[in-house]
């Protein structure tokens, strides 16, 4: 065999090893759970939304996801995937009413609709303004901007790309000398609404606070939560505001030095605001609920090895997905690489009925992914599909970033 032959050959041989370990990565069952995992995204670089981040349509059918090439849209009953927006965007959520997606583009917010490609631009943002969130009823955006000539650390987490990932607050010196120096300037910032009709925008909260992570409630079209932004152990950090009114209220009140709250989250239902609780920082792990109209709290405890980054709960809000974290994390768990399932249990009141106390409770853990070849400064994201039969995370335990889906009941043995 010829020189020029013997290359062609090995060259052959390795394009059928690689296009047979991709398809060998396509679907498989996890080894260590017994549970179904499957490859949705063709893309390198492609990543599912950030935990908090509507990703589904209206109808539940597609899922949003983003790559180097845009956004696109996977149908999830037969996984075929299409691209809806090209080019470099920074992908909003999906509407809860519409089948439109929402992203920023060239300074403005612009909306597609995923079926159609019907596109048009909804408005100017405000010099340097960010808007992460879009109401039930497809209304209303919100976001915020600094006034006047402050630096902009330009700090609004959902607008991250998978290959674009903010580093834990436990890893670089860097990243906490930066959080320290943006919560002590004191930055004026303002929160704005803008009409998705209109364009119209209108500032509803004024603050030298760090504004960040706004969230719209996905059935209060006029509530939404937002954070008072920095070193979660120096900030009175979880919030809601009404648009209408502009009334604020504060979710929790440390009661301990170094307790740390934050990762928040709404329930389908609109009704609790979910959200991880450390008393103290590192040591002792909630997952808390807040019932945002009753006012009854709840806490389940959890082990320092089943501490997750994120957390998220289906529509029906009977389980929780987590997705772990590894010893660079805030919990430094051991064994801690696992998209996790867990069963939320009260534990029985033998004592005061009162109301206005927590009633505590317990998450009962089952492991569900294997991520030890997964690096966690991409953090997975889980999130439940509509159908609530599968749990979607990005992962790069392949090399680069895809989207992946475990399916929640463990597949049975053949």
């Amino acid at each position: 065999m010829t020189h020029r032959l013997m290359l062609f050959a090995t060259a052959a041989l390795s394009c059928a090893a690689a296009l047979n370990a991709q398809d060998a990565a396509r679907e498989w069952v996890d080894a260590d759970t017994g549970h179904r995992v499957v490859r949705l995204s063709d893309e390198a670089g492609s990543g599912s939304l950030y935990f908090n981040q509507n990703g589904y349509t209206a109808d539940g059918r597609k899922l949003i996801y983003t790559s180097p090439a845009g956004i696109h849209a996977l149908e999830l009953a037969t996984r075929r995937s299409k691209l809806v927006v090209a080019g470099r965007v920074r992908v909003i959520e999906a509407g809860r009413k519409s089948m439109n997606v929402y992203y920023i583009k060239e300074g403005a917010v612009h909306a597609t609709n995923v079926d159609t490609g019907e596109t048009r631009q909804v408005g100017k943002l405000p010099p340097r303004g960010s808007a992460p969130t879009v109401n039930a009823d497809e209304t209303l955006l919100a976001g915020t901007y600094i006034e006047g000539e402050g630096q902009d650390f330009n700090q609004q987490r959902p607008q991250q790309t998978p290959g674009a990932e903010r580093r834990p607050l436990e890893e670089p010196v860097g990243k906490g000398e930066m959080m320290e120096r943006r919560l002590a300037a004191r930055l004026p910032m303002a929160m704005f609404t803008m009409s998705i009709q209109t364009g119209e925008v209108k500032v509803i909260h004024r603050a030298t606070d760090w504004l960040n992570h706004l969230l719209f409630s996905p059935t209060d079209p006029k509530l939404l939560m937002f954070c008072h932004e920095g070193p979660w152990h120096k900030v009175d950090r979880i919030w809601t505001v009404r648009t209408d009114t502009g009334k604020i209220t504060k979710i929790h009140t440390r009661t301990m030095t170094m307790e740390i709250f934050g990762h928040e989250f709404w329930s389908a239902d609109g009704k609790l605001i979910w959200y991880d609780l450390q008393t103290p920082r590192g040591e002792v792990f909630w997952l808390a609920s807040y019932n945002v109209e009753t006012g009854e709290r709840r806490w389940y405890s959890l082990q320092r090895d089943e501490w997750s980054i994120h957390f998220n709960v289906p529509r029906d809000g009977s389980v929780i997905a987590g997705d772990g974290g590894d010893p660079g994390q805030v919990a430094k768990a051991k064994d801690g690489r696992w998209i996790y399932l867990f069963k939320p249990e009260l534990l029985p009141n033998r004592g005061a009925d009162d109301p206005a106390l927590i009633k505590p409770g317990v998450l009962r853990s089952e492991r569900l992914v294997n991520m030890s070849k997964h690096n966690y400064r991409l953090e997975p994201n889980v999130s439940f599909t509509p159908d609530q039969k599968w749990i979607v995370f990005r992962s790069n335990m392949l090399g680069p970033s895809y989207v992946f889906a475990v399916e929640v009941t463990k597949t049975a043995a053949k």
